[in-house]
C-alpha cells in the first residue's frame, strides 16, 4: 500500500471533526469563536441579484479585488477560498506528498494535521511551551524534506501569536519550505503579516471572514502570497469555491462593515483582558491570547465546560486531545451583558459561596418511604402502580408534591379522588398510626457525616430546599443528627414548590450570598436551580434507572449528573 493510501486509511480510522459539546441546553454559544452578529440589512444584497446568480457559475474576481484593497495587496496576490479551511487544504495538497514532511507546532488547529496527513507526507509535531512560538524547536525539526512549516498566529486554541520577526526568520532560514501563516484571528492581534507575505517567495497567509467579520455561515476565506504561490493554490483548488450568494454578502460587508468590525474587535480585546485577569484571580493559568477568546489551564477542562453549560454557556474543552485535558477556551461575546454573565458564571464555578441540596433522593433514601407511600396509597384505591411509573412521572417534571403525583397517577388509571382524601391516606401510610409504624422510619442517610464535615471545612454555606413539610424535613435531619450542618432549610410551607425558582432564591437570600450550586435528583430541581441563577447539578436517586434519569436531568439543564453524591467533593474547588 502506498504512503498516501496508508495516510487515507489512518484518517478513515478517526472520527469526523466535531466540537465535543456538553449534552445540556445552551443559549450562549461561546465554543465556536464566531464573530459579531452582522446586521440583517446585509441580506439586502441578495435582493439585488436575479435568477442568473443561481444559474451561472460564480466568479470571485470582484471580492478578490475588494479584499486586496482592504489588505493592501494586488488582486493577483490573493485568492478567495471556501473558508480558511479550504485555503489550508489547498496549501497542503500543493506542497506535500509522500517523502515530504510538515512541521506543525502543537497544540494547533485540528484540521491542519489532518489535511497534511491526507497527502501521505510525514507530520512532525513540535511541542509549543512557554507561551511563545517555538522557533528553535521548529528549526530543529526541519530538514531538506520539509516542504511545509505551519504558524497558526494567533494560535488556535491557545491564542499565542508569532511576531513578524519570527515569521521572517523561519522563512529566511528554511527557503526549501513554504511557511503557512494562518491569520484567522489576526484582527484581534497587533501582529499582522498579510501585506508583507507577497514580498517573500515562501510565505502564504490564510484569513477568514468567520471571526471578526461574523460571517462563518457564508464559508468565505482567502489566501495572500506572491503570485507564484497563489497560482499553485488556484491550480489545486476548485474553480468555483464560493456561491454567488456568499460572494455578494461578503463583498458588501467588507465594503461597508469595517467600522462595525473594528468596534467589535475593541470590545473583544477589552473582554479578553478581563477574562484573563479573572482566571488569574481564580488561581488558574491563562495564556496571553491575542485572538477573540481566552484560553486557560483550569485543572479539569471537562468539568469547567459542563459546569458552565449548566448555566447555559457553551465553551470549548479538549477531552480527547493530549496535553489539553486541563484547558478551556471561551470566545469573547463582544456584548457587555453577555460578558458580565460569563464572568459571574466563572466565579460561580470557581468560587461558590453556598451549596444547596434537595433532600429526598439526594442524601435521603426515600425509596422505601415516600415512594412506597405512593404505591400503597394507590393500592388503597384499588390501583396497582409500579415504581417505574412513579419514576417516569418524576422525570417529566412538575412532580414535586407526592400527594399530587399520587392523585395524577390515579387519574391516569381512571380513578378520580379528591386531593384531600389522597393526602389523608398517604399521610396515614407515611406517618404511621398507633398500631403501625410509619414508612418514614425506613428512610436512610445516603452519605456519611464525613461528607458534611468535608463541606464544612471548605467554609461553604449549606442549605436545603425541599418540597417536604417542615416537620418531616426537620425530623429527618434531627434523626440522623445532621441538622447542625445547615444554615437554612426551605420547606413546602415557605412558598411555591420547584420547579419555581422562588424557594431556591429564598434560601440564597437567607444565606446572604449570590453564588451557589444546587444539587437535586429530578428535573424540577434542575429547572429551579438554573432559573435561580445557580449551577444546577444532578444525582441519580436509589432505584432510579441510571441512564434514563441521567438523560432527563441533562435535558433539564444539569451541568453534570453524579452517580453518587460523594462525587461532588471531587469537583469542588
Amino acid at each position: 500500500m502506498s504512503d498516501t493510501l496508508k495516510a487515507v486509511e489512518q484518517i478513515r480510522g478517526q472520527s469526523p471533526y466535531q466540537v465535543p459539546r456538553a449534552p445540556t441546553p445552551i443559549d450562549l454559544c461561546l465554543d465556536g469563536n464566531e464573530g459579531v452578529l452582522p446586521p440583517t440589512s446585509l441580506l439586502e444584497a441578495l435582493g439585488e441579484l436575479d435568477g442568473e446568480a443561481l444559474r451561472r457559475y460564480p466568479k470571485t474576481a470582484e471580492l478578490e479585488s475588494t479584499l486586496a484593497d482592504y489588505c493592501g495587496v494586488e488582486p493577483s496576490q490573493l485568492v478567495v477560498t471556501a473558508g480558511a479551511d479550504d485555503g489550508i487544504d489547498r496549501i497542503c495538497r500543493a506542497v506535500l506528498e509522500p517523502g515530504k514532511n510538515a512541521v506543525i507546532p502543537v497544540p494547533t488547529f485540528e484540521m491542519v494535521p489532518r489535511f497534511a496527513a491526507l497527502t501521505g507526507a510525514e507530520v512532525r509535531r513540535v511541542e509549543s511551551t512557554g507561551g511563545v512560538y517555538p522557533v528553535e524547536g521548529v528549526l530543529r525539526a526541519v530538514d531538506e524534506s520539509t516542504s511545509l512549516i505551519v504558524m497558526i498566529s494567533p494560535n488556535n486554541p491557545t491564542g499565542i501569536a508569532a511576531t513578524d520577526e519570527q515569521i521572517e526568520e523561519i522563512a529566511r532560514r528554511c527557503p526549501q519550505s513554504l511557511v503557512l501563516v494562518d491569520h484567522a484571528y489576526v484582527e484581534f492581534s497587533d501582529q499582522d503579516f498579510t501585506d508583507r507575505a507577497p514580498t517573500l517567495p515562501n510565505v502564504v497567509v490564510t484569513r477568514t471572514l468567520s471571526k471578526a467579520w461574523g460571517l462563518a455561515g457564508l464559508r468565505v476565506g482567502y489566501a495572500v502570497a506572491c503570485e507564484r504561490v497563489i497560482g499553485w493554490l488556484r491550480t489545486v483548488g476548485g474553480p468555483y469555491p464560493v456561491s454567488k450568494l456568499s460572494l455578494a454578502i461578503a463583498n458588501r460587508w467588507i465594503t461597508r462593515g469595517v467600522p462595525a468590525m473594528r468596534d467589535f474587535v475593541d470590545h473583544v480585546i477589552e473582554e479578553r483582558e478581563a477574562l484573563q485577569a479573572l482566571f488569574e484571580e481564580l488561581g488558574h493559568r491563562p495564556s496571553k491570547s491575542r485572538a477573540n477568546f481566552a484560553f486557560a489551564r483550569v485543572g479539569d477542562g471537562l468539568w469547567w465546560r459542563d459546569a458552565l453549560a449548566g448555566q447555559g454557556i457553551g465553551v470549548r474543552a479538549f477531552p480527547d486531545r493530549p496535553g489539553l485535558e486541563d484547558a478551556i477556551r471561551i470566545a469573547c461575546p463582544g456584548d457587555r451583558d453577555d460578558i458580565k454573565r460569563v464572568e459571574s458564571a466563572l466565579r460561580t464555578v470557581g468560587e461558590p459561596e453556598a451549596i444547596l441540596f434537595d433532600l429526598d433522593g439526594v442524601f435521603a433514601d426515600v425509596s422505601h418511604s415516600y415512594r412506597r407511600a405512593v404505591l400503597q396509597t394507590a393500592a388503597s384505591f384499588g390501583v396497582d402502580i409500579s415504581t417505574d411509573e412513579v419514576s417516569k412521572i418524576k422525570a417529566r417534571g412538575n412532580a414535586n408534591n407526592d400527594w399530587r403525583v399520587t392523585r395524577e397517577l390515579l387519574a391516569e388509571r381512571g380513578v378520580e379522588a379528591s386531593l384531600e382524601e389522597v393526602t389523608r391516606r398517604f399521610e396515614e401510610f407515611y406517618q404511621g398510626t398507633d398500631d403501625t409504624p410509619g414508612l418514614w422510619t425506613e428512610e436512610q442517610l445516603l452519605v456519611g457525616t464525613s461528607f458534611f464535615d468535608d463541606l464544612a471545612e471548605r467554609n461553604l454555606h449549606l442549605g436545603i430546599v425541599t418540597g417536604r413539610p417542615r416537620k418531616d424535613a426537620e425530623r429527618f435531619l434531627d434523626h440522623f443528627d445532621i441538622d447542625g450542618y445547615f444554615d437554612t432549610v426551605v420547606c413546602m410551607e415557605d412558598g411555591p414548590l420547584k420547579p419555581d425558582p422562588a424557594p431556591v432564591q429564598l434560601a440564597m437570600q437567607q444565606l446572604g450570598v449570590t453564588r451557589g450550586w444546587f444539587i437535586g435528583d429530578t428535573p424540577d430541581d434542575i429547572h429551579a436551580g438554573r432559573q435561580a441563577g445557580l449551577l444546577p447539578l444532578g444525582v441519580v436517586a436509589p432505584e432510579e434507572n441510571d441512564r434514563e434519569m441521567t438523560s432527563a436531568l441533562l435535558r433539564a439543564g444539569a451541568g453534570r449528573v453524579f452517580a453518587e453524591l460523594e462525587e461532588l467533593l471531587e469537583v469542588l474547588p
